[in-house]
C-alpha cells in the first residue's frame, strides 16, 4: 500500500471516529440473535468512498450487494462475463471478515433482453435458455466457490396470488427451471446455502404459494438453507402478528428465515410508475414528495416507534432468523428515492444521509434490552405488541 492510499484511509477513519465512537454497533448488539447486514453499492465496497466504507465494517457483518451481482452487470452478453466490480465486492466482505451473500441468480428483472428473445423478437428455445441459464450458474457460482455464504438463487416467482408469476422463466421453461437453478447452484458450490427470496409474503395468499414452493422444493430434495422475507414495509404494515406468523410458518418446515431487504417506506403509496412525466407529476401534487427537506418529528417518531417494533418481533423469532439486512445503509442510499416515483426524498433506514444514527437507531437497539427484560418479567407478546 502507497503512502498516498495510507493517507486517505486515515483520513478517513479520523473523520468517522468520533461517530463510531458515539454509537454501538449493531452487529455487536445483536451478535447473539442473528448476522446484521446492510446491501452496499459499489463507492461503499469498491474504496471510492472510504468513510462509508468504514461505517459498514464497523456497524455490520454481513453484505449483500445491491446490483453488481445482477444477471444485467455481471453477463451483460451471450458469453460475456463481468466480474470487476463483483470481485471489489467480494474481496471487501473477506477483508472484514463478512458473511458475504449472492444477489440474485434468476430474477425476471434486471436480465438482459438477448436472454429470452431472439434478435426478432420472439422467444428463445427452452433447450438454449435452459443452458444459458445452467452456464449463468456454474460460471457465476463456481467463480466465488467457497466464499459467498449463500446465494438468493431464485428472486420473487410468486405472485401476489400464490401462483408462479408467468415470468420468461416459466413462460419458456415451464416450473422445472426453479429446481434445475437450485440443483446447480449446489453443485457449483456445494458448501454455499442457498435461499429462496420474495417480498409481500406477508400476506396470505401470496405466503400460502411462497410455502407450497418452498414444500415442493424440499420434496425434490433441494438443500435450501432459508427463505428470504424481503419486509419492504410501510408505516402501519404488515401488523406485527403477521410478521411472527410468516416466520413460524416458514420456521415450520425446517428452514431458517432471512429478512433480506429491510427498510420502512414514509411516504404515501403512489401507483404512479416510472412512466409518468415525474417533473410535471411532482409539481402538479406535491402531496407525493412532502419532506423534500427534512422528516418531520412526529413522522421522526413513527418511524422509530415502527422500527422498535420490527426488531422486538425479530428478536422474538431469533432461534429462526438467521440474518437481518437493510436494503441500504443509509437514506440517500435507498432505492425508495427512485421508486415508483424517481425525485422523491425518502427516509427509510437507521442512519441519514450523513451516516448519522436516527431516533429509529436507538429504538432498534432498545428492543433488544426491553425484550430481555420482559422475558425476565415473563410478559405475554400481547402486552408488549406495540413497544
Amino acid at each position: 500500500m502507497n503512502a498516498k492510499i495510507q493517507v486517505g484511509i486515515l483520513s478517513a477513519w479520523l473523520m468517522v471516529l468520533p461517530v463510531l465512537q458515539a454509537q454501538p454497533a449493531l452487529k455487536q448488539v445483536f451478535k447473539d440473535d442473528f448476522l446484521v447486514g446492510a446491501a452496499v453499492n459499489a463507492s461503499q465496497f469498491s474504496g471510492s468512498d472510504q468513510a462509508a466504507s468504514l461505517f459498514v465494517a464497523r456497524q455490520f457483518d454481513s453484505i449483500t450487494p445491491e446490483n453488481v451481482l445482477k444477471w444485467e452487470n455481471v453477463h451483460p452478453g451471450p458469453g460475456v462475463f463481468d466480474f470487476t466490480q463483483a470481485d471489489r465486492y467480494v474481496a471487501f466482505g473477506e477483508s472484514h471478515q463478512m458473511a458475504i451473500i449472492g444477489h440474485t441468480l434468476v430474477w425476471h428483472q434486471q436480465t438482459p433482453a438477448w436472454v429470452f428473445h431472439r434478435p426478432d423478437g420472439s422467444d428463445v428455445s427452452a433447450e438454449w435458455l435452459m443452458n444459458c441459464l445452467s452456464n449463468h450458474i456454474f460460471t457465476v457460482v463456481g467463480r466465488y466457490r467457497g466464499r459467498i455464504r449463500g446465494w438468493d438463487v431464485v428472486n420473487e416467482a410468486v405472485g401476489e396470488d400464490g401462483k408462479l408469476r408467468p415470468t420468461p422463466w416459466l413462460r419458456i421453461l415451464g416450473p422445472q427451471y426453479l429446481v434445475k437453478a437450485y440443483q446447480w447452484a449446489h453443485e457449483a458450490d456445494p458448501h454455499a446455502e442457498l435461499y429462496y427470496n420474495d417480498y409481500g409474503i406477508e400476506n396470505q395468499p401470496k405466503r400460502d404459494g411462497a410455502l407450497t414452493l418452498v414444500r415442493n422444493l424440499l420434496a425434490a430434495h433441494v438443500p435450501l438453507a432459508a427463505v428470504g422475507i424481503q419486509e419492504h414495509v410501510s408505516l402501519n404494515w404488515p401488523a406485527p402478528a403477521q410478521i411472527s406468523q410468516t416466520i413460524a410458518a416458514f420456521g415450520s418446515l425446517g428452514v431458517k428465515v432471512n429478512i433480506s431487504e429491510l427498510d420502512v417506506d414514509v411516504l404515501p403509496p403512489t401507483a404512479v410508475g416510472h412512466s409518468a412525466d415525474v417533473g410535471l407529476l411532482l409539481a402538479r401534487n406535491p402531496r407525493l414528495n412532502p419532506y423534500p427537506q427534512e422528516l418531520p418529528e412526529t413522522v421522526q417518531e413513527a418511524l422509530a416507534r415502527r422500527y422498535g417494533q420490527l426488531f422486538f418481533v425479530y428478536v422474538q423469532n431469533r432461534k429462526s432468523i438467521e440474518r437481518v439486512t437493510f436494503w441500504g445503509v443509509n437514506d440517500g442510499d435507498s432505492w425508495l428515492n427512485n421508486w415508483p416515483v424517481p425525485g422523491r426524498r425518502n427516509y427509510p433506514l437507521l442512519f441519514d444521509r450523513h451516516n448519522q444514527p436516527k431516533p429509529a437507531f436507538s429504538n432498534v437497539i432498545a428492543s433488544a434490552e426491553k425484550y430481555g427484560l420482559l422475558q425476565k418479567k415473563g410478559s405475554a407478546y400481547d402486552e408488549v405488541a406495540n413497544p
